[in-house]
């Protein structure tokens, strides 16, 4: 096994991704932020002046910062797609309370007698406001935008969840790969710029009124120099943008795969699962990471490049369970076996269709599959015992957890629960081995690489072979971790890569080298 690399190493190897995504985190937090400025300092202004809509202003500007951050992303998507536009909007609400608060504080904090003196010298209101109550209450207001700007840099790592980049695409591979070093090149930067704007506008608060009002023109224009960053990755990479999983990004089978053995050099941006096809199909995205087997594939029409240097593995699906619960309830395997050999590649891309395209349920799937099979047995309650059934966070995981609860009610007296939706894979490993789930479904060649990481000469042995793949999975699971594999379900649902059939035809792409070698000559 290779050494464990340190937190240091990391940091040295993704450097240039760090770089990259920290462009982007500055940009998206300042072109909200300007965004921002431009609505909450006139709307400030405004309620200043028109006491009587304070209230309700202000009251509405608070109702948007109590929503989730991950739900207003979510509610944006359905109106602007995915990306940056929903999440900047996304960003602008959140920021919008402190400064609408701090401009009306501001304001009416100015002393009456000072803009009544103003007046008397003949000031219009215009010069009034700009020459005297906004220098006076610039202290306030930048103290608004301070928070403003801290609020939004952690926010926007929310935003690589809808493919807008920035630096929570470390952290959400990191998650889903329960790996720190990944959470940590996300965190640290984005943490230490958030340490350092809020630094730099604590400076500027002390300014005199003087260099207070050569801040009132300069703040405008660092805010849009600082916007500019986003638009940095863009053009220094690829034009082609792929948009690959958090755990993808990962995974030695997934990007850095592709970057070892294809050299494929594209820029990317980590997207959540439940919608980076349709952002295909809408040519958001060029390229995406996907499962053979997902219904997706055939709903907006795109085509799987072939692995023609084989850094996928086979990936037949099979459940894995505690040694301890096969020993107590051995009837667990028998019904389980049940499904071996019974669902193909078709059958899984079919049922998966059903789920994440025709949103039927996956119970509705699940019992259709087993009646048409012969299969379906009423559940006869559980009066023995408790089975404790996890899943990952994807349509197929949720078809494989109900097909499994109703086989176990139906031809056991064991009572089911599940916990759907654990996340990436060593969520629902660590979850296992901590005794907090007793089975859950994984793919053989998620258990080689992820899991166990065996050395190249054992990998270049096993790899091509999805039965060696599956019997040294089996053996080293129940000799290092006291879990059983048990039968394949029968289907390959391996990782690929996919462009729109459109595209592939027009540009004469069908593998991954092809498509490298047309970065290499177009960008």
């Amino acid at each position: 096994m290779d050494e464990p690399q340190t937190l240091w190493q990391f940091f040295a190897q993704q450097s240039g991704k760090i770089l990259e995504q920290t462009y982007a985190h500055i940009g998206l937090t300042f072109v909200s932020l300007f965004l921002s400025v431009l609505i909450g300092v006139p709307l400030g202004i405004w309620i200043a002046k028109n006491k009587k809509w304070s209230s309700p202003v202000l009251g509405f500007a608070g109702v948007l910062q109590t929503i989730p951050s991950i739900a207003l992303l979510g509610f944006m998507i359905p109106l602007l797609g995915i990306g940056a536009k929903p999440a900047i909007v996304a960003l602008l609400l959140y920021a919008l309370l402190p400064i609408i608060r701090n401009t009306y504080t501001g304001i009416i904090g100015v002393n009456a007698s000072i803009t009544d003196a103003a007046r008397g010298m003949g000031m219009s209101g215009w010069q009034v406001l700009t020459k005297v109550e906004l220098p006076l209450a610039m202290p306030v207001l930048l103290a608004g935008i301070r928070t403003a700007t801290v609020i939004n840099v952690g926010v926007a790592t929310l935003a690589a969840y809808i493919a807008a980049g920035g630096l929570g695409e470390f952290i959400f591979g990191g998650i889903a790969l329960n790996n720190t070093h990944m959470i940590l090149a996300g965190a640290i930067p984005a943490a230490l710029l958030a340490i350092l704007f809020d630094f730099l506008l604590s400076l500027a608060q002390h300014l005199n009124i003087r260099k207070l009002r050569a801040a009132l023109v300069l703040l405008p224009i660092i805010l849009v120099l600082l916007s500019s960053f986003y638009l940095l990755p863009t053009v220094l990479g690829s034009r082609m943008l792929a948009g690959f999983t958090p755990e993808f990004m990962g995974r030695s089978d997934g990007y850095l795969g592709l970057k070892e053995k294809y050299n494929l050099d594209i820029r990317t941006v980590v997207i959540s699962d439940a919608v980076m096809y349709k952002a295909a199909f809408e040519k958001q995205l060029d390229v995406i990471s996907g499962y053979s087997t997902d219904g997706r594939l055939k709903a907006f029409d795109l085509v799987v490049l072939d692995d023609d240097k084989t850094i996928f593995p086979p990936y037949y699906a099979a459940p894995v369970v505690r040694h301890e619960v096969l020993v107590q309830y051995p009837e667990v395997e028998n019904t389980l076996n049940l499904l071996s050999g019974k669902i193909n590649d078709s059958l899984m891309t079919e049922m998966n269709y059903q789920v994440d395209y025709l949103k039927q349920s996956p119970e509705k799937v699940a019992q259709d599959f087993l009646v048409s099979r012969g299969l379906y047995q009423p559940p006869r309650g559980g009066k023995k015992g408790l089975i404790r059934m996890g899943s990952k966070i994807f349509g197929e995981q949720y078809i494989l957890l109900q097909l499994y609860t109703m086989l176990l009610r139906g031809y056991t007296e064991l009572e089911v629960e599940t916990k759907t939706g654990l996340g990436g894979t060593k969520i629902c490993f660590d979850a296992i081995r901590n005794n907090e789930i007793d089975l859950y479904p994984e793919y053989t060649g998620t258990g080689l690489l992820v899991l166990l990481k065996p050395t190249k000469a054992t990998l270049n042995r096993i790899m091509s072979d999805k039965e060696k793949v599956y019997a040294y999975v089996s053996r080293e699971f129940s000799r290092q971790y006291q879990l059983d594999w048990l039968r394949p379900i029968g289907f390959n649902n391996a990782y690929a890569l996919m462009i729109r059939k459109e595209d592939a035809e027009a540009l004469q792409i069908r593998t991954i080298s092809d498509l490298k070698l047309y970065i290499d000559q177009h960008g």
